[in-house]
């Protein structure tokens, strides 16, 4: 045999049994797993829920798609109205709030303060620093500074209307007993406040003759100004703000809103509001009482995924 093939056979040996070493001198790869489909966990109900509001006030304060969808509303509202005015018939008040006929009462609009016309995202940007939740004494608080700013477009169409012979009411679930700040706040904004005429209509106020349904149902109230307005248009952040559904359950609340969708955007105009409302207790049976992990829990069992 050749040497030099020899030499050449010995050393490609030395090669293959180093290549075929034991685990205990090199170590070996383990097949790559097959892939699995990610579980969806289920979270602890047990321990302190953290304040998950962060992404909702982040968003109400600094996206320009917020600040676009107001003025998108209130610029609609605002090529309706004179329609509105011409049309005597024309009424926006949900069928159970209206009672008699409309064609010779003066013309007005409706809309809640917070978060429609107003902006009290800085108070929810404190409880989210703090880590804390809502709390009475710290609302109040927040009210008396009469700091909250004109929401984009509220305060234009607001004086517009009222430019037009319309009378603008604020209606709205802070207490009676915030009155005087919350004109003062509406009125440093520019917003429209007409003489003569209680225009603020906060919780608490009494309606002769009828019973709210609980605190913040605004049914009376629609009533009231109805007996002597016609009301061409509503606005809100809640659905409360235009009909009341009872009880306040996912199912009740498409169902009581689904015979005025050809309203929505014409007679009745919703701003956006994911920082907090009716639409949240909905998703935990109603019940505060409830630790805040419990609730926690429940509306994460309501998404979809």
């Amino acid at each position: 045999m050749n040497p030099h093939r020899h030499s050449f056979i010995v050393v490609l040996l030395s090669v293959l049994l180093g290549a075929c070493a034991t685990p205990a001198s090199r170590p070996v790869s383990a097949p790559p797993a097959t892939p699995a489909a990610m579980p969806v966990p289920a979270p602890a109900v047990s321990g302190p829920a953290p304040n998950d509001n962060l992404n909702a006030v982040a968003w109400s304060q600094t996206a320009i798609e917020h600040d676009l969808i107001y003025l998108e509303v209130y610029r609609d509202a605002t090529d309706t109205l004179a329609r509105a005015l011409k049309d005597r018939s024309w009424d926006a008040l949900a069928h159970a709030d209206r009672s008699g006929p409309v064609r010779k009462l003066k013309p007005a609009i409706i809309l809640d303060i917070d978060e429609t016309v107003l902006d009290n995202s800085p108070y929810a940007a404190r409880l989210v620093r703090a880590g804390k939740t809502h709390e009475d004494a710290l609302w109040t608080q927040w009210c008396e500074e009469k700091a909250a700013k004109a929401l984009p477009g509220a305060r234009e169409f607001t004086n517009f209307a009222a430019k037009h012979g319309v009378t603008v009411f604020y209606l709205s679930n802070r207490d009676t007993e915030l009155n005087e700040v919350t004109l003062a706040n509406l009125s440093s904004e520019g917003f429209p406040i007409a003489a003569g005429e209680k225009v603020f209509l906060g919780q608490g106020t009494d309606v002769p003759g009828c019973t709210p349904q609980g605190k913040s149902d605004k049914s009376c109230r629609r009533r009231l100004i109805g007996q002597r307005y016609r009301v061409l248009m509503q606005f809100g952040d809640q659905l409360g703000d235009f009909l009341e559904a009872r009880p306040n359950t996912l199912a009740q609340r498409k169902a009581a809103v689904e015979p005025y969708l050809p309203w929505i955007g014409e007679r009745w105009f919703v701003l956006p509001n994911p920082t907090y409302g009716s639409w949240e207790p909905a998703l935990f049976g109603n019940d505060w009482k409830q630790p805040p992990a419990q609730r926690r829990q429940e509306k994460l069992d309501n998404l979809r995924y």
